[in-house]
């Protein structure tokens, strides 16, 4: 894994720009902090040191959250498909704490930079204090060969989610030592986990059979309606099941949850598309497909955009695979897709070029023999018309790679690069917006604003760029910033955005005036914008204050 990550890497410092380009202000960072990128980290479920009955579950419950925490597109945390799949290779029982040593071999047999080990323990306490949750969690660095001081976090049980978000910081500050966000503003931004969901959602995890794991993963979602990776898991639960309708509700309600993260967003998009085929709703899976492409330029995605579109007969679909073939021209299957869909386009040269390419990677493929020899001449140079020859289905992909997606995503470098040089530039700057967001959102300032400055390049006639960057700075403290590029971005194009964010930095410095004038464009745009709304009673709330006669002594 490790390999393959240190590659793209390092291709991206030779040949992805915005990593270095000389426009992009560093903030005084210096150079070594950017060499957390790529960094690969498995998580070993903890070890119940305590005699405490009932908590095993817990052991689990941690790599879970350090990969909620700590997986960003700068640090890559390894799945437990992954960490069970390397278990297997060893060996190692899926429910046993192995010895150090043990463990050791495993994260080297990974290939990866970090591993976290760590234990927990549960005690009654006394009458004043009550009983008490302890984590520790030591941070191995591969690479040095060294174990770093253990850090140790204790609350109530019932504060496990603060406990674990506690760690989660401790840990990124011993992997990366100038993490800019202070521990009290990360935890305070992670949103409270009710217990009970956090069990049932890892006992679900844990869950042997179909049913118990929807068993647990419903009750999740009813203690918790906005656990967003519970609802993707009962989802995929439902549709490994064939329960297609039952799927597309969960699905859809990942979106709707408070903080999905955009990860559980695109997979639950991927899965909803193919839900959505499975039960002939075409339109709503064209849909949930393109939101995923949209987002990053899947091969596998665009080939099901290709068989949704040659299903509704658009002719689009012969243009879908061929995006598909240029992102992985490896794959027999995008190149019999194509051939399918250019033999119903009439194109019997360009179907017979695909099918060959299909049977050079695949040479027992029965049905693309079948149909190139319906393409090639009969006896007497008669070649089938197009109503003779039986035409086979193409075929759809189910292979959402999570792990190998997340690990893409850490890696973007070139490969991202070269994929959108071939897309337009408002989509191109909608990746690098969304990935700038999300570095933002784990606290990487300046790699973020990196991310918005190469956006703004690629398409300089949108606003959204700027309007990501002027939230940047308001989100720093940097009022003049932040207003610079609202008013850039507002030169450009007017939007709800960029007035209500000007109406935000005018109260925050008392501007009254302006403030309203703002807000009154924004919603001249978009009556019904709910921030807009907000703070347009925000502002009353602010006027009435102002207008109170000063209280007698």
């Amino acid at each position: 894994m490790k390999r393959a990550a240190r590659f793209l890497f390092l291709v991206s410092l030779l040949y992805c720009p915005w990593l270095h380009s000389q426009e992009v202000p560093v903030s005084g960072r210096p150079p070594a902090a950017r060499a957390v990128f790529g960094r690969t980290i498995v998580a070993i479920p903890f070890e119940n040191v305590s005699a405490a009955p009932g908590l095993e579950w817990l052991g689990e419950s941690f790599p879970e959250t350090f990969q909620e925490q700590l997986n960003s597109p700068i640090l890559y945390v390894a799945s437990r498909d992954e960490r069970l799949r390397a278990y297997d290779r060893q060996g190692i029982p899926a429910g046993i704490h192995p010895a150090r040593a043990t463990l050791y071999r495993l994260a080297e047999q990974m290939d990866v930079d970090y591993a976290i080990l760590g234990s927990y323990r549960y005690s009654a306490g006394d009458s004043d204090d009550g009983a008490r949750l302890t984590a520790t969690a030591q941070l191995l660095d591969m690479r040095a060969q060294k174990l770093f001081p253990a850090v140790t976090e204790s609350s109530s049980l019932a504060d496990l989610g603060t406990l674990q978000s506690a760690l989660s910081w401790d840990l990124l500050r011993l992997i990366r030592t100038d993490f800019p966000v202070p521990k009290e503003k990360y935890i305070a931004g992670v949103a409270p986990m009710p217990l009970d969901a956090m069990e049932n959602y890892t006992l679900g995890i844990l869950g042997q059979t179909a049913a118990e794991k929807e068993r647990r993963y419903r009750e999740a979602t009813r203690l918790n309606p906005a656990f967003a990776r519970a609802w993707l898991e009962l989802g995929k639960t439902y549709y490994n099941e064939h329960a297609y309708e039952l799927a597309i509700t969960a699905f859809e309600q990942v979106q709707h949850s408070s903080v999905p993260s955009r990860e559980d967003c695109r997979e639950a998009n991927f899965y909803l598309g193919l839900a959505a085929y499975s039960r002939g709703d075409f339109a709503k899976s064209e849909s949930a497909f393109e939101f995923v492409a949209t987002r990053l330029p899947l091969a596998e995605v665009y080939n099901n955009l290709g068989v949704v579109a040659a299903r509704r007969g658009q002719k689009k679909a012969v243009d879908y695979f061929a995006m598909a073939i240029r992102n992985d021209p490896s794959d027999a299957d995008y190149h019999f897709n194509r051939g399918v869909a250019l033999t119903q386009a009439g194109d019997r040269t360009g179907a017979a070029r695909e099918l060959h390419a299909a049977l050079d990677r695949r040479p027992n493929d029965a049905e693309a023999k079948t149909l190139l020899e319906s393409l090639t001449p009969q006896a007497g140079g008669v070649i089938p018309s197009s109503a003779m020859v039986k035409m086979p289905s193409e075929r759809i992909k189910r292979n959402y790679e999570e792990d190998a997606f997340r690990q893409v995503n850490t890696q973007i470098g070139s490969w991202a690069e070269q994929r959108f040089s071939r897309s337009e530039p408002r989509t191109h700057a909608r990746f690098h917006i969304e990935l700038g967001r999300e570095l933002l959102a784990h606290g990487f300032t300046d790699e973020a604003e990196a991310q918005f400055r190469h956006a703004a390049s690629v398409d300089p006639s949108s606003a959204a760029p700027l309007i990501a960057l002027a939230e940047d700075y308001d989100a720093r403290g940097d009022a003049l910033q932040a207003r610079a590029q609202a008013e850039a971005a507002l030169r450009l194009r007017e939007s709800a955005e960029a007035y209500l964010l000007l109406a935000r930095l005018d109260l925050k410095e008392n501007r009254m005036e302006a403030a309203t004038r703002n807000i009154n464009r924004a919603l001249q745009l978009e009556p019904a914008n709910s921030t807009g709304q907000d703070l347009k009673h925000t502002l009353a709330a602010k006027l009435a204050e102002k207008a109170q006669p000063l209280s007698q002594p």
